[in-house]
């Protein structure tokens, strides 16, 4: 590899890592393809809009830059197939933070949503010591609602913003 890349976290399958600009093409595959985007209220977004999308994320969220989506890494393939990580988000007037995965169909159904899921949960409440972290899911997507309730998180509730409505999974850390 010739490109430095700041390694966020591992688990068994996959490496999670800071987004750069080489990503775009791969991340433009999964964002223009309605299959895989057609829970995100934005639906598909055309190469511009991916453009746009990477480069905010390139050094995480301005008021928060331990958060972000990092590209997702396939470990035995060395593949990027998908961005997952933390999102924030004002609901209701209250700072939420996401636990955001998306990724490429061809890994669906092998339990890699579960394992990025459960890692970027792990990862939140252990590495950056937040209290209470939450999905937002289309009411439709019934494989996000599967892995929200995997990785512990419940139904709190139904929710509408100017993009629609969501449903609501939660799940606060757990004082050992």
């Amino acid at each position: 590899m010739s490109q430095q890349y700041k390694i966020i976290f591992e688990t068994e399958r996959l490496l999670l890592r800071h987004l750069v600009m080489n990503d775009l093409a791969e991340l433009f595959v999964l964002y223009s393809d309605p299959e895989i985007r057609q829970y995100f209220p934005e639906g598909v977004l055309n190469y511009k809009d991916t453009q746009e999308e990477l480069e905010w994320f390139l050094n995480g969220h301005p008021r928060h830059p331990e958060l972000g989506l990092w590209a997702t890494i396939h470990k035995e393939t060395g593949k990027f197939i998908g961005r997952c990580g933390l999102l924030p988000w004002t609901i209701e007037d209250v700072l939420e933070v996401e636990v955001a995965y998306l990724l490429d169909k061809a890994y669906w159904g092998q339990g890699l949503g579960t394992e990025a899921a459960q890692a970027i949960l792990n990862y939140g409440f252990e590495k950056l010591n937040l209290s209470r972290l939450i999905c937002l899911i289309d009411a439709e997507n019934i494989a996000s609602k599967k892995v929200a309730e995997k990785i512990g998180m419940s139904f709190e509730k139904e929710g509408r913003d100017e993009l629609g409505t969501f449903l609501l999974y939660s799940s606060t850390k757990q004082n050992s």
